[in-house]
């Protein structure tokens, strides 16, 4: 076996191991989370917001898929403190089981036809629970890949965590697509809860592989010397408050991409040019497999390279995407649409989100990296994520069907990733136990 020095794990199959552990555990959450999401887009408005007109129905869905990212930066907060207090492990199996119930839930209850306005209501508090279990789980899974692995690798084995979204969306689409091809009323009367209640089985998965690995090296160091920060929170608030914000800068790109380019182009195909199901949700099946190889391999070009030139590279290709994406989409042709979903998912978005999680860990210091990786992520989730369909939707209708403006919108979105990242410095050299420079006044440690 390899040993591995510094801030790494003594051999390469235990960080091998953990890696493993952080991609499960996250596709797991992130299957939960991208459901919803697919289920907002072609289900929900019929079965919560029958009342409404078809727009109107639509646009109420994607205010719930947005609840949960008013909820993220909530759950970031609090797993964030205990996360540096307690120990990383820990909270991915709290909010491990907070994600899967939520789910689970949400398949059982009951349509607005049976229970009224109270089936709304329960389906907007469910996903602010979802929204609070995954704001603190990537955060945990990110460190517990990137704090275990050797130096030189943060970039690749960060990059583990990262493929849960798009193994996530993979799964969720691959399984709504199975039940969509139900007939209509045995879709809308009991096949969309099949991918739900599904979420049991997963969790179970999940909670299993999660208790088996250990808490990073890092951190143990910290609880050994008894130097856990006082509140993390506020501690890294006060110390690096512009790390923070470039990090929050730097998702613009990839949540304003996914849910414009994976989420919003659902309802897009079928709505807007009368097509199948089938023909978007194919789409984002290829291209989230494919996301299995390229993210990675980004992740990795990240440790030759340097974190910055890789996200930089996508934040421009997504621009440079954003108004041939709906070109390509709007000729109606199959094999063009799966390109310009490929092009989006496969090669942009996992540029810009591949390095993220050792880029992030490294802006911080052990003592409150939780809390500031998880804010910052989940910070970046609420502002440009959780209005993005909301926002794409209102600007359809406003431009009378002529997708220009989420073109722009999307432009908009790979720009402040763009100075955001630029602005920060470049960290894939830096060593995870030296301690960074403040920003303003030392961290105050217990």
């Amino acid at each position: 076996m390899e040993s591995v020095g510094g801030e790494g794990v003594g051999s390469s199959s235990s960080i091998t191991k953990v890696a493993t552990a952080s991609f499960i555990g996250s596709a797991i959450e992130w299957y939960d989370f991208f459901l919803y999401g697919t289920a907002a887009a072609l289900v929900f408005p019929a079965l919560f917001f029958p009342g409404f007109s078809a727009l109107a129905g639509t646009l109420a869905a994607f205010a719930t898929f947005g609840v949960a990212f008013v909820a993220r930066p909530i759950g970031g907060v609090v797993f964030g403190h205990y996360g540096d207090k307690v120990g990383r492990k820990a909270m991915l199996v709290v909010t491990l089981l907070i994600m899967g119930l939520a789910t689970f839930f949400i398949g059982l209850l009951p349509s607005f036809e049976t229970i009224g306005v109270l089936a709304p209501i329960l389906l907007v508090l469910l996903r602010f629970a979802q929204g609070f279990g995954v704001g603190g789980e990537w955060g945990g899974a990110a460190l517990m890949a990137v704090e275990h692995a050797p130096p030189g690798r943060r970039g690749f084995y960060g990059s583990w965590p990262q493929l849960g979204i798009p193994a996530g969306l993979l799964l969720s689409t691959a399984v709504f697509s199975a039940v969509s091809a139900l007939p209509d009323e045995q879709f809308l009367t009991w096949g969309w809860r099949i991918p739900f209640l599904l979420s049991i089985v997963l969790v179970g998965v999940g909670l299993f592989i999660r208790l088996k690995i250990m808490e990073t090296p890092s951190f143990s160091r910290v609880k050994e010397t008894h130097t856990e920060a006082r509140m993390p929170i506020l501690d890294v608030l006060s110390a690096y408050p512009r790390a923070v914000l470039l990090a929050a800068g730097a998702r613009f790109a990839d949540n304003v991409l996914y849910y414009v380019f994976a989420t919003f182009v659902l309802t897009y195909t079928t709505s807007q040019l009368g097509l199948p199901r089938s023909v978007a949700l194919i789409g984002v099946l290829i291209a989230s497999g494919l996301e299995l190889v390229t993210m990675p391999a980004f992740g990795s070009l990240s440790d030759r390279v340097g974190r910055r030139p890789v996200i930089v590279g996508g934040a421009i290709a997504m621009m440079l995407l954003s108004f041939p994406f709906f070109w390509l989409v709007d000729t109606g042709n199959t094999l063009l649409i799966w390109l310009a979903i490929v092009l989006a998912l496969a090669v942009s978005h996992a540029a810009v989100f591949g390095p993220i999680a050792a880029f992030f860990a490294e802006l911080f210091d052990t003592r409150v990296r939780y809390s500031g990786t998880s804010v910052g992520f989940q910070l970046g989730a609420v502002v440009a994520g959780g209005p993005t369909p909301f926002i794409a939707t209102a600007l359809l209708v406003w431009s009378g069907g002529d997708p220009w403006p989420i073109s722009l919108f999307a432009f908009a979105a790979g720009l402040v990733t763009l100075v955001s990242v630029l602005l920060a410095a470049e960290t894939f050299r830096t060593d995870l136990e030296e301690e960074k420079p403040r920003e303003r006044e030392g961290v105050a440690t217990s």
